[in-house]
C-alpha cells in the first residue's frame, strides 16, 4: 500500500514537472507571437534576406558585416519601391526586429529539445506522451521552414509577404501554443491519473467550436494584416456608413474576395468575431444549466466570455485608430491569450467534473 502511494506520488511529481516545462515553452511561444506581430507591424520581416538556421543566430558585428547585410536588403523590391531612402541606422532597427524574432524561435527549439531529452532519458515520459511531444517538436521545426517560406514570397515580386503564407505561419504558431497547453493540462488532469473521463457533451461541443472558430479568426486576422485591410473602413459598427460596404466582392472568380478583397476580408473578420461572442454567451448558458455544473466550470465559461468581449473591444479600438503599433501588437497578443483561455475551457469541459471524488474513492 505504501509502495503504491509512493509510486503515485512520484508519478504525480514527474507529471507536474513536465507540465511546468510545457507551460514555460507555451509562454515562449506566446512571446514569439507577440514579437512576430511587432515585426510585421514595423515592416521588418524582409530585412534579413537569407535563411541560415545555425549561422543566422550570429548577428552582424563589424561595420563591414552591416554593410553586407544592407546591400543584400537593397536588392529586394521592398527597398527599391518603399524604403529607398532608409539609412543604415534605420536598416539596423528593422534588422534587429527580424533577428530577434528568428532568435526567439531558436531559443524555443532549444528550450523544448533539451528538457525533452532529459525527461526521456529520466523515464518521465510514457511512449504515448513522448510521441505526442516529438510530434509538437517536428511541427515547431516545420514552423521555422514555413516562416522562411513566407519571407521568400516578399523577396522577388512583392514589397510584402503573401497573406496566404502569413496566415499559414500564424495559424501554425497558434496550433503549437494550443497543443502545448492541452498536453500540459492532460498531465495535470485527475482523469489522467485515475482513468476517469466524463465528457460534458453539449458544453464540450460548444467549447470546441469556439476553439475552432478562434483558429479561423486567426486566419482571417492574418488576411486582414496581409492585405492591410485594417487601414481601411476605420469606423464601427458600420463600415464607412454601410453595414455591407459597396466595395465588397468585386473580384473574380468570387472566391478571391475571401482572401484578397479588402472590404470582404475585414467584413469576414468582424462577422466571425460577433459569432464567437454569441457562442461564448451560449457556452456560459450551457455551463450554468448543465446538471454537471461546478463553480470551476462557471468561472471558466465566464472567463471565456469576458476574454472574447475584451478582445473585440480591443479590436475595435485598434481599427478606429488605424492599427498603431502598440494596439496592433496588443490585439495579436490578446488573441493568443483568448485562444489559450478557450483551449483550457474546452479541456475542462472534456474532463471529469467529479474526478477528484472518484479518484479519492479509488485511492
Amino acid at each position: 500500500m505504501a509502495g503504491s502511494n509512493h509510486s503515485r506520488t512520484s508519478h504525480r511529481t514527474q507529471a507536474q514537472a513536465v507540465a511546468t516545462w510545457l507551460f514555460a515553452v507555451a509562454f515562449l511561444v506566446f512571446l514569439m507571437i507577440l514579437v512576430g506581430g511587432a515585426t510585421r507591424l514595423t515592416d521588418s520581416g524582409l530585412s534579413i534576406t537569407e535563411w541560415k538556421p545555425i549561422l543566422g543566430a550570429i548577428p552582424p558585428f563589424s561595420e563591414a558585416d552591416w554593410q553586407s547585410a544592407f546591400e543584400k536588403y537593397k536588392q529586394i523590391p521592398e527597398y527599391k519601391l518603399v524604403n529607398k531612402n532608409i539609412s543604415l541606422d534605420g536598416f539596423k532597427t528593422i534588422f534587429w526586429w527580424e533577428w530577434g524574432h528568428r532568435f526567439l524561435g531558436r531559443v524555443i527549439g532549444v528550450a523544448f529539445a533539451l528538457p525533452f531529452l532529459y525527461f526521456l532519458v529520466k523515464g518521465s515520459l510514457t511512449k504515448g506522451l513522448a510521441a505526442r511531444l516529438f510530434g509538437i517538436f517536428i511541427l515547431g521545426g516545420l514552423q521555422g521552414a514555413i516562416g522562411w517560406y513566407m519571407v521568400m514570397s516578399g523577396l522577388v515580386d512583392r514589397v510584402d509577404v503573401s497573406q496566404y503564407r502569413l496566415a499559414l505561419h500564424l495559424v501554425v504558431a497558434f496550433l503549437i501554443l494550443g497543443l502545448l497547453i492541452w498536453v500540459a493540462l492532460d498531465l495535470l488532469s485527475p482523469a489522467a491519473e485515475f482513468g476517469h473521463r466524463h465528457i460534458m457533451t453539449a458544453l464540450s461541443g460548444v467549447a470546441g467550436t469556439i476553439v475552432g472558430l478562434l483558429l479561423l479568426q486567426v486566419v482571417l486576422g492574418a488576411f486582414v494584416a496581409g492585405t492591410k485591410a485594417g487601414l481601411a473602413y476605420n469606423t464601427w459598427p458600420r463600415m464607412n456608413g454601410e453595414w455591407l460596404p459597396s466595395g465588397m466582392a468585386t473580384l473574380t472568380p468570387w472566391y478571391r474576395n475571401l482572401f484578397e478583397d479588402i472590404a470582404t476580408v475585414q467584413f469576414n473578420h468582424r462577422a466571425v468575431a460577433y459569432l464567437i461572442a454569441v457562442l461564448a454567451v451560449v457556452n456560459l448558458g450551457i455551463a450554468v444549466l448543465s446538471r454537471h455544473r461546478t463553480w470551476k466550470i462557471f468561472v471558466s465559461a465566464s472567463l471565456v466570455l469576458l476574454a472574447v468581449v475584451a478582445q473585440i473591444m480591443l479590436g475595435i479600438w485598434t481599427l478606429l485608430n488605424a492599427v498603431p503599433l502598440s494596439l496592433g501588437v496588443a490585439h495579436q497578443a490578446a488573441g493568443a491569450i483568448v485562444f489559450a483561455i478557450a483551449v483550457r475551457h474546452w479541456h475542462m469541459a472534456r474532463s471529469p467534473i467529479g474526478a477528484e471524488t472518484n479518484g479519492s474513492a479509488n485511492h
